[in-house]
């Protein structure tokens, strides 16, 4: 039993190595990045569409209304990112149902990238709503004797968002393997289903906590509700 798929070396060429947590990375952005060219190619605004862009639909009026409830206006400034999060998330924890595959998300490095990506896009965000300067002045309120308590704040919430997806991952296919190993003939079905709904909803509080942490840098108020929105 592998704790980490970083452990599964699939190639190794001298310092280069490819092991499944880069192989299967590869795999989910290459099949979101097909899926998505598949369901946008034929978009239409007629009255009947089909149902994958009935559920592409579902899913970006989802996202933006998770953004805009926030506070972040216009959500389609946030969207492509926050979305990306998501998906990216949520898919690599649908394909766990797949024999001999372990979510890239499971590995504390692929965890630790994202969070990454999350810490530069606050300062970027919060920068382009509300300038350089009044982004870095939220850092000295209520008083610049607190700087060293924001700046170890934006450290300490990166490394929880990579430890808490990592943590949740691991321990999910731990579970399973365990479970699998006791009773291999009554749990696949359930514990795999069961996993899918976890992996969903880590990847639901990984967006939404990025949302709330652009939303508190940008400072921006809550705009008007906006056209095709759900209610």
């Amino acid at each position: 039993m592998h704790l980490s798929p970083d452990e599964v070396v699939l190639w190794r060429h001298g310092a280069i190595v490819l092991n499944q947590t880069i192989a299967t990375t590869w795999v989910v952005m290459a099949g979101l990045a097909l899926g998505a060219w598949l369901v946008t190619r034929r978009l239409t605004d007629a009255p009947t569409i089909t149902p994958w862009q009935n559920a592409l639909e579902i899913v970006v009026l989802g996202i933006r209304r998770q953004i805009r409830d926030a506070g972040l206006s216009p959500a389609e400034r946030y969207l492509p990112f926050i979305g990306t999060l998501f998906l990216f998330i949520a898919t690599s924890a649908a394909l766990t149902i797949l024999p001999g595959y372990h979510a890239p998300t499971a590995s504390l490095s692929t965890t630790t990238a994202l969070a990454l990506a999350v810490f530069v896009a606050v300062p970027l965000y919060g920068t382009r709503a509300g300038g350089l300067r009044g982004y870095l002045a939220h850092f000295l309120e209520p008083s610049p004797w607190l700087l060293p308590l924001h700046v170890l704040e934006e450290l300490s919430r990166t490394l929880a968002l990579a430890v808490r997806l990592f943590g949740n991952a691991m321990s999910g296919g731990l579970i399973v393997a365990i479970l699998l190993a006791v009773a291999p003939f009554f749990f696949p079905v359930l514990m795999s289903l069961l996993k899918l709904l976890t992996g969903t909803v880590q990847a639901y509080i990984f967006a939404v906590l990025a949302t709330v942490y652009i939303a508190a840098a940008a400072r921006v108020a809550p705009g008007p509700a906006e056209e095709g929105s759900v209610s």
